[in-house]
């Protein structure tokens, strides 16, 4: 199944750990709904911008969240949310252009450090309902807790 032009369901779900555990990560209804939007309306623009886009961690299912120790508010529990990196582009300059050029939920630059292009990655999610809020964030590893801060800071 696609989610877009250029990404396919099996891409947003792949997990070793739920293949690892044997846990169904497949979305259903509104999850599944609400990733066409994220791909259609985020994802597959910075695909069509910088080319080949991958996906580090998309859809969870609630067992595999809590396999792998995601937030219980995550929003790739929903569908709302991919990591993503794009080979040869700085994550800070992906992060950077997403902000600027689509309409999002949030974009989370995480664990970036300035000087090293491809370390870290961006986090980006995108509401179907329209509730966007535009939140741009850089969370970083402050005495062993993530520490959020406002924007992308590069």
């Amino acid at each position: 199944m696609k989610l877009s032009k250029n990404f396919s369901m099996a891409e947003f779900t792949k997990s070793q750990t739920a293949e690892r555990k044997g846990i169904d990560n497949t979305p259903q209804g509104e999850h599944l709904d609400a990733a066409k939007a994220l791909f259609e309306n985020v994802v597959q623009k910075v695909r069509d911008q910088f080319g080949v886009t991958t996906i580090n961690s998309g859809y969870r299912s609630p067992e595999l969240n809590a396999a792998v120790g995601g937030s219980a508010t995550s929003q790739h529990c929903n569908g709302e949310a991919a990591d993503i990196e794009v080979p040869g582009v700085a994550n800070g300059d992906l992060a950077t252009w997403i902000v600027e050029n689509t309409d999002f939920d949030q974009v989370i630059l995480e664990f970036y450090t300035p000087g090293i292009p491809d370390s870290g990655w961006v986090h980006v999610s995108y509401k179907a309902d329209g509730s966007n809020r535009g939140k741009a964030l850089t969370a970083s590893r402050v005495n062993g807790k993530t520490v959020y801060s406002v924007g992308i800071n590069v």
